[in-house]
């Protein structure tokens, strides 16, 4: 039996050392050692006693029936949770299908970890309720055991960035009774002695963490489902979908194909893991995951261990270390790591991988060092099995945009079984209702672009796995599957020292550096595949310096960038917003659907407003101008009669709002196109007192009050070139946006740098406009505004033609809202401390816990830090006016409070004087 010890010696002496820049990918996706023979895992026996060698060639272990509500494809985590929590909203007639047996493709060799923590509200609450179906619904249900074992967690920190996120954590866990404690460490070398703390900064200790039994789990899963109703078919494999074309174009589900026979069902639920893209194949959807390695070791019984002790070794740069999963044997600890996988085979069921020790060696001295006692201790078995992750580390859920009907349950990145239960739970509900309960967008595989290209997935598929465990700082940005969507300005925006953020493949302006260019090079794979890792570059270097909690270097850089659109003006390039037409016989009658507030005005008026979903929770905001018709096509307006809208949404939430509106639109048979020119138009946008001066000087119109009042839009000309210029502005100051045509874009923006120059005009990006725009009390979509908040709640009542007896998607919950009360209310905070905040901090009144901090930045021209969070009363009541103006606030950041003054108005400017030119 071979010790880690003996393990490192090995490795040494027959194979050179690598570095650790190559340790990570060292080969190709598609290539490497194929599955080996059956590994011995410490739970083997609980998943493979009750298989019958025999059983695949007896073909399915049940008839399949002819129809189905719904039919789930795939028999791991996902796949059982969905099943159970359609059971329990009552669907009956759903069916599970898998190729083998239950649990038999990723899940069987998960490690079942289960915490409570993630830099996420919505991720700690999806943790929440799989822990409480885990550990409590299912064996009340069932009397069967999940394998739950509440043994606690603990993170170590080996850097002061990573032990400041678990402040953060701990803070945002106080909001959700989340028992915490950061510890020092002699006190994690008294709660764990056998750990080596000389090097360690700290940890933070979770009591109620703890480990689950995957096959115990889905065991219980299965029972618990089949006795609602739903039915699971093991050994049948899915074939093929078949796919019909309604009335008016549009393509939904028909059936399951199987090689035993097909189901006809409206609706399938893809929870095939790695295998989910070859199903989602079958039905002409992109699904962009890639597979990897995941790889740990299990030893042998050490003494003094009493509970199930993990060690992870995820990432060479940070390690996480956990005091509960030892999966499935006591007092064994495992320890593990993600090294690439090869292409996994269709036929691939309750199989492993050879070990790459090579890769694993780094892992390997890293757990030595945490736990000494390591080095003599025997390795009773390795397992090495495929993970499936995604370009953005997030999981793919809910209805695709090319199928009606079809299902995205997959893509977990190592995490399907901890967040199986809520995301199962909320899939299901997605799928009975129509939206999820809680606010999945993050997850949503509608909102995601680029799902077709291959560059870009596996680029980004690889920076995600390599940076799993990475501390997640506020204002990361990727270096992978970059440069993939530019603006019109990008060229010119980097030779005047643009640093670049990436959104859903767009490159946007974050702000802009006195040294010079800064641009973002071709991904390097951190070395691997034959790539030259870089040591340092511009971008790099200053990408390094957002590595913090604290106000970055170039605080000050985007300080001035924010006073001169205060003192003077500011350009803002905000050509990667969605720009969408919405046209044809019946678009007044969707305008009226779709849009909270009355956009039925004259042509020339654009107005404010959100869309809802069903439950009144907010899926957008955005500007709609209303259009002239006209019988000739241009690039800023088709042809059309009757009525037009254009849009103009955020980029981040595009391709989001143009999926909600088509299916709004097919929902409701609404005879009208929408047509997407978002990279046709370019977008320009002039604020501060001196934009009036400024675009006089460039634009054939005049700009007075009179003739060009706010919140309305002219085709008029500018520098020679025909724009739409619409007077708004999103940063509380006089201005203008200039949509123009993508060629005009550039000859505008240099004739307006040209007039500018005299009256102070500087570039400005994003970093502005979020500190500018909270400063002002304006919402962000997805930040302060989401899916599960209604605009009454937001603070946005005058979004909503409630006075008028016009009906509108979600119109009916806002009035019941309203009727009895609102159980929450977005409110604004300022702090007199100069301390960043980004997210996340709790919100105390009157020393009680009632919400937590959704956006937060710091406002220069008020020289405080603001923020934004939604607050409850404790007693359960309605969040009246009152009991927000009564309380004695604090904001909780990283374990400490700060004094906070509440604010049901913008600090800043709070009578609008300055959007309507009054300085």
């Amino acid at each position: 039996m071979a010790s880690l010890s003996r393990a490192l010696r090995g490795i040494a002496a027959t194979r050179p050392r690598q570095s650790p820049a190559r340790g990570w990918g060292l080969r190709p996706l598609v290539s490497g050692p194929g599955p080996t023979s059956e590994k011995s895992v410490p739970y083997q026996r609980t998943l493979k006693e009750a298989e019958d060698a025999s059983a695949a060639a007896q073909g399915p272990s049940q008839p399949l029936p002819g129809t189905a509500s719904v039919v789930v494809i795939g028999g791991g985590s996902l796949g059982c949770q969905t099943l159970y929590h359609l059971a329990k909203l009552g669907v009956s007639g759903a069916v599970l299908l898998e190729r083998e047996r239950l649990t038999s493709g990723t899940t069987w060799h998960t490690a079942g970890l289960l915490w409570q923590l993630r830099p996420s509200d919505v991720e700690v609450e999806l943790l929440a309720h799989t822990r409480q179906v885990v550990s409590c619904e299912l064996e009340e249900e069932t009397g069967l055991h999940t394998g739950w074992i509440q043994n606690g967690g603990l993170f170590i920190a080996s850097s002061q960035q990573r032990l400041d996120e678990y402040k953060r954590l701990m803070s945002l866990g106080r909001v959700y009774g989340i028992e915490s404690h950061v510890l020092s460490p002699g006190e994690t070398k008294a709660l764990y002695p056998l750990m080596n703390v000389e090097d360690l900064y700290g940890t933070l200790y979770v009591p109620h963490d703890g480990t689950m039994d995957p096959a115990g789990t889905c065991t219980s899963l299965a029972r618990a489902a089949t006795a609602r109703g739903a039915q699971i078919i093991e050994n049948c494999p899915v074939t093929g979908i078949r796919v019909r074309t309604d009335d008016f174009g549009v393509r939904r589900v028909a059936a399951v194909e199987t090689e035993h026979g097909s189901i006809r069902t409206p609706c399938v639920v893809n929870c095939a893991g790695v295998w989910a893209r070859t199903v989602g194949r079958m039905a002409g959807v992109n699904v962009p995951l890639v597979a990897m390695h995941h790889a740990y070791i299990v030893t042998e019984r050490i003494e003094g261990i009493q509970v199930r002790d993990r060690l992870d070794h995820h990432h060479p740069m940070e390690t996480l270390a956990r005091a509960c999963p030892a999966p499935r044997s006591r007092g064994r600890p495992a320890q593990g790591s993600f090294p690439p996988c090869p292409q996994v085979s269709d036929e691939f069921a309750f199989g492993l991988f050879d070990l790459d020790w090579d890769v694993f060696t780094q892992h390997i001295e890293g757990a030595i060092n945490r736990v000494p006692v390591l080095e003599k201790t025997g390795i009773k078995s390795t397992v090495c099995g495929p993970e499936s992750f995604t370009p953005d580390h997030k999981p793919l859920m809910g209805e695709a945009p090319e199928l009606r009907g079809f299902f995205l349950g997959c893509g977990f990145n190592s995490a399907g079984m901890m967040l199986g239960g809520g995301c199962g739970q909320q899939l299901a509900y997605w799928i009975v209702h129509g939206r999820p309960e809680k606010d999945m967008h993050s997850y949503d595989i509608r909102r995601r672009s680029l799902t077709d290209h291959g560059r870009w997935i596996r680029e980004r598929s690889h920076e995600a796995y390599a940076k799993n465990y990475s501390v997640v700082f506020p204002h990361d940005e990727p270096l992978a599957g970059r440069n993939m969507r530019t603006g019109p300005l990008h060229e010119e925006l980097r030779a005047r020292g643009c640093v670049f953020q990436e959104r859903h493949g767009w490159e946007r302006p974050g702000w802009f550096s006195a040294q010079g260019p800064a641009p973002v090079l071709p991904y390097d794979y951190c070395g691997a595949y034959g790539h030259r890792a870089r040591e340092d570059y511009t971008y790099g270097r200053l990408l390094g310096q957002e590595y913090t909690f604290s106000f970055p270097p170039h605080h000050d850089v985007i300080k001035k960038e924010c006073l001169a659109c205060r003192g003077a003006a500011a350009v803002f390039d905000m050509s990667y917003f969605g720009k969408f037409f919405l046209v044809g016989p019946d678009a007044r009658k969707a305008a009226d659907w779709l849009f909270s507030a009355d956009v039925s005005r004259p042509p020339g008026s654009t107005v404010y407003t959100c869309m809802l979903n069903h439950r009144g929770g907010t899926e957008s905001d955005l500007t709609v101008s209303r259009l002239a018709p006209g019988p000739q096509a241009s690039p800023l307006a088709p042809a059309f009669e009757g009525d037009g809208y254009y849009l103009a949404v955020g980029g981040a939430a595009a391709q989001h709002n143009w999926s909600h509106i088509r299916t709004v639109l097919q929902d409701r048979k609404f005879r009208c196109q929408l047509i997407d020119s978002s990279e046709d138009l370019g977008l320009i946008s002039v604020q501060g007192p001196a934009s009036r001066a400024i675009l006089q000087e460039l634009l054939e119109a005049d700009l007075s009050d009179d003739a060009f009042p706010f919140s309305t839009h002219k085709l008029v000309r500018a520098a020679g070139h025909l724009v739409r210029a619409v007077r708004l502005s999103f940063v509380g100051e006089l201005g203008w946006e200039l949509h123009a045509p993508r060629p005009s874009c550039l000859p505008v923006y240099q004739a307006l740098m040209t007039a500018g120059a005299k009256h102070g005009l500087v570039n400005a990006g994003y970093r502005a406009i979020d500190s500018l725009s909270i400063e002002k009390g304006y919402r962000h979509w997805h930040a302060d505004l989401r899916a599960d908040d209604s605009p009454l709640e937001a603070g946005l009542a005058f979004t909503c033609k409630l006075k008028s007896s016009v009906p509108f998607l979600g119109r009916e919950a806002l009035e019941k809202q309203r009727a009895e009360g609102l159980r929450r209310r977005l409110v604004g905070f300022t702090v007199d401390e100069k301390v960043p905040m980004f997210g996340l901090e709790a919100i105390w009144r009157n020393g009680q816990v009632v919400g937590h901090v959704r956006r937060a930045d710091f406002g220069f021209t008020i020289n405080k830090t603001l923020a934004y969070g939604y607050i409850r009363d404790p007693s359960g009541g309605p969040v009246s006016l009152d009991f927000v103006k009564s309380g004695d606030y604090a904001l909780e950041r990283m374990g400490v409070t700060h004094a906070a003054q509440a604010h049901l108005k913008s600090p800043f400017d709070p009578d609008n004087k300055r959007v309507k030119g009054v300085y």
